[in-house]
């Protein structure tokens, strides 16, 4: 074997003595200025030497935490993986676990619970509330906001709006935002037809004390009055009647949150109230709810919140300064998804996005919202939405939805049909695909209410189209021609034909278990229902 060791320096040469005749010539004696103009040159060479010691440290410190930092990065990201391998969530962004919140012979509402974590901008989570023909989904105040969506039906809502009593009557394909702490009420009017609604529900004001929770102003035995929590004194003064009285419209209920009205099988409590006229219903509700804050003079300000100083001081038989009863009632208007015209149309399909600058409630509550309608076998091209997480409902139709993770490996290739809830987080790619057994149509929420200008992977107006050149060649490592060849052969933009990737399935995988990242949800108290 050869010897690879490098060569050792000797330093005998330099250590033996002089030959007496070798002897160096002798300096003269350096002057006092010399000596000076030394001492300085020797005390800038110590200093650069230690500045470029100390530089040398700091970069070596720099990099050694660049790498801390990424190696951290990568195992937290490796750790990610495997345990969401081994939860087998390779159906992770489907929320698959509902849990029903509300159920009456007049009707229910579901709810499916938004996942939590690091990745999750904003958690979202999405009700489904169902009505039989003539029912009332009796008063109440939410700790979140609300943004209905008229799935199928026609309906009657009925809130406190800048102290009136506000109502509107809402149509299929109206959307409609109702602010957390306002008080409201929902009616079925559909002419036997069941009332379908899809909401969204942000918990960025809830209490924290379930996956949101519900006030409810009327009820009895059940559900249970807020009312019902004062002692029998503070409630026979604050309305000024014996508790006998008092404990007479507080106990009688027992139907549910949901109930039937005039002309159905059983009418309950509510139907004198829904007989009564507007003031007479506002009166009504003022008396039940004793006080609302009084609303500022501010023109931008147009939520009527809980004030429970109010409340209290009601209780308590102060005085509380009333506005007049002859307040408009007049509110926001809803806005109907099917009534505009498509953002974007093709032979493929069509797509459409609600935000801000076309419903100003939008703005207040910071949710946009979505309408897609894909042709069978069409797909909505790969893209990244750069500003907001996206949470879909399946309306019509089966598909399949995909998601990639940010290190290019699948993270869900999954089968979708009617009633399907998705979600994709900030930032993921992901396209959506219609089945060739018929059109896919879907409708959802953003975690922002600003445009959100999804940037296209693929197609006739992708980033690749936009960013061809000899750099984005030497990034795929093939030559700038042959890139073309491959980036422009697709001619469609946003939707696109793709029959090959959605082959017929009449059989849809439907999802038995729930991931266990979020089988918790099950033992959450929502609305106060066990």
């Amino acid at each position: 074997m050869h010897d690879t060791r490098p060569p050792q320096l000797s330093l005998s040469p330099l250590l033996k003595p002089l030959h007496p005749a070798e002897k160096l010539p002798q300096r003269k004696p350096a002057s006092d200025r010399e000596k000076r103009k030394m001492g300085s040159r020797a005390a800038l060479f110590v200093l650069v030497i230690v500045l470029c010691y100390g530089l040398a440290m700091a970069v070596s410190s720099v990099g050694d935490e660049d790498w801390r930092r990424e190696k951290e990065g990568r195992e937290d990201w490796r750790r990610e993986r495997e345990e969401t391998e081994e939860e087998e969530t390779e159906d992770w962004f489907l929320l698959q676990d509902s849990k029903k919140v509300v159920t009456t012979d007049a009707g229910e509402m579901r709810v499916v619970r938004s996942l939590g974590g690091r990745i999750v901008d904003r958690p979202m989570h999405i009700g489904f509330i169902a009505m039989e023909p003539k029912t009332l989904f009796i008063p109440q105040y939410l700790d979140s906001s609300l943004i209905l969506f008229i799935r199928r039906g026609e309906a009657k809502i009925g809130f406190i709006y800048k102290d009136a009593l506000a109502e509107r009557r809402l149509k299929t394909g109206d959307v409609y935002r109702l602010p957390a702490g306002s008080a409201f009420y929902l009616v079925n009017t559909g002419e036997g037809q069941r009332l379908h609604i899809i909401c969204s529900i942000d918990t960025s004001e809830g209490l924290g004390l379930g996956t949101f929770q519900s006030f409810f102003i009327g009820g009895g035995s059940y559900p249970t009055s807020v009312l019902a929590g004062f002692d029998r004194e503070t409630l026979s003064h604050a309305f000024n009647v014996s508790f006998s009285e008092v404990r007479e419209i507080l106990t009688r209920q027992r139907e549910g949150p949901i109930v039937y009205v005039p002309d159905a099988r059983s009418p309950s409590v509510w139907a004198k109230f829904l007989q009564m006229k507007d003031q007479d219903r506002l009166q009504h509700l003022k008396r039940m709810v004793l006080d609302f804050q009084e609303e500022p003079d501010h023109d931008h300000q147009e939520e009527q919140t809980w004030s429970w100083r109010k409340l209290l001081n009601s209780m308590l038989g102060k005085e509380t300064k009333r506005r007049g009863d002859k307040g408009t009632g007049k509110s926001p208007d809803s806005y109907n998804l099917y009534d505009r015209r498509p953002d974007f149309s093709n032979n493929y399909g069509w797509s459409l996005a609600l935000d801000e600058s076309d419903y100003d409630p939008l703005k207040r509550s910071g949710i946009g919202v979505y309408l897609v309608n894909l042709t069978a076998g069409s797909m909505m091209a790969p893209h990244v939405n750069p500003t907001a997480t996206e949470y879909g409902i399946v309306l019509s139709g089966s598909g399949t939805i995909q998601v990639v993770f940010p290190n290019g490996t699948s993270a869900m290739n999954a089968k979708i049909t009617e009633g399907d809830v998705f979600w994709v987080p900030r930032y993921f790619p992901f396209c959506q695909i219609a089945s060739r057994t018929g059109p896919l149509e879907f409708f959802g929420f953003t975690t922002s209410a600003r445009k959100n200008r999804p940037q296209f992977l693929v197609g006739a107006s992708s980033v690749l189209r936009t960013m061809l050149g000899p750099e984005l060649a030497a990034a795929f490592g093939v030559d700038e021609e042959r890139l073309r060849d491959v980036v422009e052969a697709q001619q469609e933009a946003v939707i696109l034909p793709s029959t090959w990737a959605a082959p017929p399935d009449k059989k849809t995988k439907k999802f038995a278990r729930a991931p266990r990242v979020i089988k918790s949800f099950g033992n959450d108290m929502i609305m106060g229902f066990d």
